[in-house]
Parts: structure tokens; sequence; C-alpha cells
């Protein structure tokens, strides 16, 4: 079962924590390096990229209804180059953090996801957002950290109880089966069932020893290679897999 492994103060911090690890590893190189494990950016791409979804989710955040806001805008144009890029980002990610420090979690908000339309789904969405592209940052200085242990056991989760369950998922479907998924430095484990089109994540608290799995996939590794997997910065290949190991393939988000 997915249940949130973090709370609003938990997020922020690692939010702080990864946005300052981000900006450490872009200003270590040339702004046009390539980022290996997002082909096709640089570390430029990445900095534009987070900045301008900065943006977005204060607009979004603070509309105080809803309902879905306008889709945000991927063209770079007029994003600032160089140092001035660096000094942008770092405005746009300070101007998130204290707003999203002084909201208070219940209040209304739009999300693309299965969650309650509230204002909390946010700071956990830009946890995750920022820890992933850090570690991508880090690939193009060829010093990577891997994602810290709760923090990436609450991102499975959230690829699991809201990007698979929204249609964000990007790996082969129709796709049956049971996949395990295990973290061998939390002591955390989920039962995805993969039903053609769809999902489900089983409650492992109401799953008996004697109940019938049907298990047909078992993936065990630390809980940020398990997410990174997930989100297609690592190959499966880096876990200790059994069974069936293209079903995990259909749990990907990235």
């Amino acid at each position: 079962m997915s249940r949130l492994h973090g709370s609003k103060d938990f997020w922020l911090g690692a939010l702080r924590a990864d946005g300052s690890a981000f900006r450490a590893a872009v200003a270590e190189a040339p702004l046009d390096t390539p980022v290996p494990s997002c082909p096709d950016w640089t570390l430029l791409d990445l900095v534009h990229h987070l900045g301008s979804v900065y943006a977005w989710v204060r607009e979004t955040v603070t509309r105080g209804v809803t309902d879905a806001p306008a889709a945000r805008r991927s063209d770079p144009t007029g994003r600032p180059d160089g140092a001035a890029a660096l000094e942008w980002w770092q405005q746009e990610f300070d101007a998130l953090v204290t707003l999203l420090d002084g909201l208070d979690p219940e209040m209304p908000a739009w999300n693309w996801a299965p969650q309650a339309k509230k204002v909390g789904f946010w700071p956990r969405r830009m946890a995750h957002e920022t820890a992933v592209h850090r570690w991508d940052a880090q690939t193009a200085i060829v010093g990577v950290e891997p994602i810290e242990t709760k923090l990436a056991v609450d991102g499975i989760g959230e690829v699991l109880d809201s990007w698979l369950p929204a249609g964000r998922g990007r790996g082969p479907k129709p796709a049956y089966g049971v996949v395990h998924l295990r973290a061998s430095d939390a002591e955390q484990e989920w039962y995805v069932r993969l039903r053609g089109e769809g999902m489900a994540l089983l409650d492992t608290d109401t799953i008996l020893d004697s109940d019938d799995h049907h298990t047909r996939t078992l993936a065990t590794g630390t809980a940020s290679d398990l997410l990174l997997g997930l989100w297609g910065r690592v190959q499966f290949d880096v876990l200790d897999v059994s069974g069936d190991a293209a079903l995990l393939d259909s749990l990907r988000v990235g």
C-alpha cells in the first residue's frame, strides 16, 4: 500500500536540500554541458525547465480554485542565458519555497492526479521534481548522489498513487500480472497488479501469508534505485529482479 512518507515540513526540507544541491551542480559546469540522463538536454535546459515549473506552480496554487489552469508554456523564449539564468532560477526557487511554506495545505488547489484538490499536493510534487532533476544535473558533472531514502520511498509511492493512476505512465500496454517492489534499505514493499490498461496498488496490510498474489516479478534494490528506475533514469538491471522483468517497464513514468 502506498502511504505518504512525509509532511509539508518534510517535503519543504527536501526541496530546500535538493534545490541547493541542484544549484551547486549546475554551477560546476558550462550551461551547454549535455545531461546524460536527459538525452538532447543541456544544463541550461534543466535550469529553464525547473524555473518555469516553479513559476507555473506558484500561479496554480494561488488561484484558490480546483478547475484546471492554462497549460504551462514550454517554449524557453525570453528566459535568460548564462549567469543570469542561474539567478533567475534562484529567484523562482526562493519564491516557490516561500509561497508553499506560507500556504495552508488544506487550501483548494488544482492538481492532475486522483488526489484531493488541495495545496498539500504541491510541496510533495515539487520535492520529487527537484530531487530527480538534481540527480540529472549531477550526472553532467560525474558526481551523482542517490536520492535520500525516505524521500525516495515516498517518491515510489507518488509514482504508484498519482502518476500511474492518472494515466501518465510511459510503459507498454496492455500488461497483466503482479509486480512486487521491495526497498532493501527501508523495509518497505509494494504490490502492484497490472490489469490490461489499468493498475491497482494492493494494500499489503490486508494481504495474508496464505494469499496467492500470483507475483510474476520481484524487484529488490535501494529506494533510490527503484525510484530512478521508475523514472527511466537507470536501467532495471541495477536491481535484483526475478520473474518477468518486462513487467517493470509497464510501471515507468519517465
